[in-house]
């Protein structure tokens, strides 16, 4: 979740731990960090930290810097239906596409990323038609394209198992499961199997619906491509406007969702990841209230983080994906 900058990516997630920091103490009942605002006692919604980061910033930058976006449409001619020769290229890549890419989505440090790039060489290399890549070739869509649906359905595993989002959508959901009082994790197949169940079935069902919506309604999906983006980012920042106000139906919540947009606008700007921010809001509180229970237990002894085998592996897997990407990048740069 860090990004390209691990440097960028953790001040990001420090961003977001901070901002969990706001509100009453779960064990000494203090306000902290509320200003004094009886609003933020309850801390910062993580619906108004989301919309205001993805929804307000990325409006804000495209009003900002329209002049240096350019954008053409391109028309497309033939069948919106797949022939009986693409279908017999698509479903191998298909095939391997998913075996690429669920295991990538369900480590913690996966992602999306990894895997359709590694299916988009892997077809180019066993593609019998390899100098149609770059022109359109469906295998190098049909591939990268399922390894994608893949690694987004594999953030599950974890999300559900470990409560570890991997990826901001995962972490959007977490942050429902807790607004209802469910805790992810080992015990959630069996407390709540029903939702469990109900979730997965949901995938299978939500692509049959997009099936069903898309192809008869792409003509007009296209259309909105065609909209003014003046008009279509005013009405974004109106139905943001009116999703914040309708959670408590306070003006606290329309301020803090501007200064996230200011934040989420400076973020895009100095190419700052978004997604550690809102995954350290989430588990941040929960970080925090296990870190001092643990503290607790061991009458103040920090070295029970590093004697025990469970915290001390996950504290050495932590450490290993923050140093080793910057080394093999030092690593590189010394053999160039």
């Amino acid at each position: 979740m860090l990004g390209e900058s691990t440097v960028r990516g953790l001040a990001s997630l420090c961003i977001g731990l901070l901002l969990g920091l706001i509100g009453i103490d779960s064990q000494t009942g203090s306000p902290r960090f509320a200003f004094g605002v009886p609003e933020l006692l309850d801390g910062v919604d993580v619906v108004v930290l989301a919309v205001g980061l993805f929804a307000v910033g990325e409006a804000l930058y495209v009003a900002a810097y329209q002049s240096r976006l350019t954008e053409t449409l391109e028309r497309l001619s033939g069948s919106l239906m797949m022939s009986k020769d693409d279908w017999q290229r698509s479903w191998p890549a298909w095939l391997r596409g998913t075996a690429l890419g669920f295991p990538f989505g369900s480590i913690p440090a996966g992602g999306a990323e990894i895997p359709t790039f590694l299916s988009y060489s892997t077809e180019k290399k066993l593609s019998k038609h390899p100098e149609e890549f770059g022109t359109g070739a469906i295998e190098g869509v049909a591939g990268p394209e399922a390894a994608n649906n893949a690694s987004a359905t594999g953030t599950l595993v974890p999300l559900l198992t470990l409560g570890i989002p991997t990826s901001a959508t995962a972490a959007i959901l977490l942050g429902a499961f807790q607004n209802y009082g469910i805790q992810p994790g080992p015990l959630l197949f069996q407390s709540q199997a029903d939702l469990v169940w109900g979730l997965i079935a949901s995938l299978y069902v939500g692509n049959v619906i997009l099936l069903v919506l898309n192809l008869p309604l792409i003509g007009i999906w296209v259309k909105v491509l065609q909209i003014p983006r003046d008009l279509l980012y005013a009405g974004i920042l109106v139905f943001a406007t009116l999703g914040a106000y309708s959670l408590h139906q306070s003006w606290i919540d329309l301020l803090t969702l501007y200064v996230f947009g200011l934040m989420g606008f400076a973020m895009r700007r100095w190419g700052i990841p978004v997604a550690p921010a809102v995954i350290g809001l989430i588990l941040g509180p929960l970080a925090e209230t296990q870190f001092r229970r643990a503290l607790s237990i061991s009458q103040g002894d920090a070295s029970v983080f590093f004697t025990q085998p469970i915290s001390a592996t996950f504290l050495a897997v932590t450490a290993l994906l923050i140093v080793v990407p910057w080394v093999v990048r030092r690593v590189r740069g010394a053999g160039r």
